[in-house]
């Protein structure tokens, strides 16, 4: 019988996934599973880990829930720290970052809104290869 069209199952950890040194992404479903409506990640930062930088998207906004850990989440100018379990919601053109600065690993969970991210990554990973 099979799944209904466009379901998705993954196993823990399954995905597509970038490594980035202390910063690993695991991508759930994107642009070509969802016709582009949002995108699903995992983003796991090992202990005293910072993520990609401050910055902003024009056209997106983004959801983070926090899977383990307690990572903090810079929204517009104030690093906030979060518990597990914590709801975070950045609307489009908010600077925004996160990091780990724990001696514990944290995971977030991300939503991007509409989707599309993924087509980004490559160019993350090569970026963080050759200057992190």
């Amino acid at each position: 019988m099979g799944l209904p069209s466009g379901s998705i199952v993954l196993p823990r950890d399954g995905g597509r996934v970038y490594e980035m040194g202390a910063l690993r992404a695991v991508f759930k479903a994107d642009e070509g599973e969802t016709a582009a409506r949002y995108c699903v990640s995992e983003w796991w930062l090992r202990p005293n880990t910072d993520g990609p930088g401050a910055h902003f998207h024009e056209a997106n906004d983004e959801v983070f829930y926090v899977l383990d850990g307690r990572p903090e989440i810079l929204v517009g100018e104030e690093w906030v720290s979060l518990d597990k379990g914590a709801f975070v919601l950045i609307p489009r053109g908010v600077m925004h970052d996160f990091r780990n600065t724990t001696g514990e690993t944290a995971g977030l969970l991300n939503f991007f809104i509409p989707g599309g991210f993924e087509r980004k990554m490559p160019a993350i990973v090569k970026w963080f290869a050759e200057n992190r």
